[in-house]
């Protein structure tokens, strides 16, 4: 008979927006994991794994009951193994509703076998092409298709900051949280005179609701200049570095934290700006974005305060100094590497060393932001590619970018401008303007190898022991 061990996904995922969307990060995620592994196989619309009984994870995830296999006997000896780290991998990304089992240990799953096995032969044919669905739900922290209409978040008063954002419900990582236009947008005009006189003219064009949910905005530099004083506290910039600000109803409510949960993104081809969860966000957690820019404690403080007008006692903060000194030591390590890496000599003439300091820098983000995947990561796979493809290594590009890709889409969602980038970049890593300037490291991209354990790909990946 054999011993059948594995998990079941209970409740069952619906075929709503946000399930959806979690299932496929889950499934990028999978297919990053083994992607050089000859033992897992890619179907028309399932992943196979090619040990035990042949477990299957579908690309539609509201089919999933169990994911399991016999772990007894010497057909199954290597099932145990990719069940656990499957079961790792689901558990990160839908938490309580993963439920292991191994009837070795008198656990037993939770669906019968009748049930599961016709869940199972409902993955050969995929379902029928649904209703698209407007973007515009994604505002209200809603998902449309689903039957309890799952609501994301909710406005709440926050001790010592005001309104903000609260999760009424587990978030995964790479849900996207909100989708807004700005009320208006300003820039940052020098006179505040001038800057009063433009804020007037654009609330006088909104209507008396919009204008309602502007004055409702926090203020944190009180006095004469009142629009120009919310506009400070509140706006968001349209893109890195624009001088070009937003103003939202609901994305200006959310509060800061130099260790936050979900990112900001400006999407130019929407116009409009996304939050998407960077980690995982449990029921009752406060969604936060950065406003800082990086750095130890006493620069991020004066920063914060000259730009924004509040004194920040986030976790990170709030380190007794001990531990406070050993995040800045990290910090100011990530903005040394970070600066080291762009010098375009030594790409050049040293692209060993750029390389293996991406390698160190993506250890220390990991470190300082734990389960996180933030922009600096993807920005850090993003010069690990310039480096590969400015010395001719399509092959090492090509993950690089597929990296890069994947940690843009966790953190600005399929189609952020950067995301659509990547992904081009990741199918022609020879494209970039770059490709051809030395042929130092010259690979095609077909010469990524296959049938390595983690460790041995990631030496190969990082071009250590060289």
């Amino acid at each position: 008979m054999g011993i059948d061990a594995g998990f079941d996904m209970v409740p069952r995922l619906s075929k709503g927006a946000v399930d959806k969307e979690n299932w496929l990060l889950f499934i990028h995620v999978v297919k990053d994991r083994y992607q050089y592994d000859d033992l897992v196989e890619i179907k028309s619309n399932y992943i196979e794994f090619n040990v035990g009984e042949h477990p299957r994870l579908p690309f539609e995830g509201h089919k999933l009951l169990r994911f399991s296999s016999k772990i007894s006997g010497s057909h199954a000896r290597e099932a145990k193994k990719y069940i656990d780290a499957v079961f790792r991998l689901a558990k990160d990304s839908f938490g309580s509703r993963v439920q292991y089992w191994n009837e070795g240990a008198d656990e037993y799953g939770v669906y019968d076998w009748k049930e599961v096995n016709a869940s199972m032969q409902s993955y050969e044919q995929p379902d029928e092409p649904e209703t698209p669905i407007s973007v515009a739900h994604c505002v209200s922290g809603t998902d449309p298709m689903d039957e309890s209409d799952l609501q994301l978040f909710t406005v709440q008063m926050v001790q010592g900051k005001g309104k903000g954002l609260v999760a009424c419900s587990n978030i995964a990582k790479g849900t996207r949280i909100l989708l807004e236009k700005p009320l208006f947008t300003t820039q940052n005009l020098p006179l505040i005179s001038l800057m009063e006189s433009s804020i007037t003219k654009k609330l006088q064009s909104l209507s008396k609701t919009q204008q309602r949910q502007f004055f409702s905005l926090h203020n944190n530099f009180p006095g004469k200049h009142l629009f120009s004083g919310i506009v400070k506290t509140n706006a968001l910039p349209c893109g890195p570095n624009s001088v070009i600000g937003g103003i939202y109803p609901t994305i200006c409510l959310i509060n800061h934290s130099c260790l936050p949960n979900a990112h900001n993104n400006w999407n130019d081809d929407t116009k409009s700006e996304t939050i998407h969860a960077i980690r995982d966000i449990k029921v009752g957690d406060e969604i936060t974005i950065s406003y800082d820019k990086g750095g130890p404690f006493d620069s991020r403080c004066t920063h914060l305060k000259e730009a924004f007008g509040f004194d920040c006692a986030c976790s990170l903060c709030s380190l007794q100094a001990p531990e406070l000194q050993i995040s800045d030591a990290r910090r100011l390590r990530i903005q040394h590497l970070d600066d080291a890496i762009g010098h375009s000599d030594r790409v050049m003439n040293r692209p060993d060393d750029c390389l293996a300091d991406c390698h160190s820098l993506l250890q220390i983000i990991e470190e300082e932001y734990k389960d996180t995947t933030n922009a600096l990561i993807a920005r850090l796979y993003y010069d690990a590619f310039q480096i590969s493809i400015t010395h001719g290594d399509q092959a090492r590009a090509s993950v690089f970018a597929e990296k890069g890709y994947k940690s843009r889409i966790i953190c600005e969602g399929e189609d952020s401008l950067q995301t659509l980038k990547m992904k081009d970049l990741m199918k022609n890593p020879a494209g970039h303007r770059n490709f051809g300037t030395s042929t130092r490291w010259k690979t095609v991209k077909g010469l990524v190898p296959k049938g390595l354990d983690t460790d041995s790909f990631e030496k190969w990946l990082w071009r250590r022991g060289r």
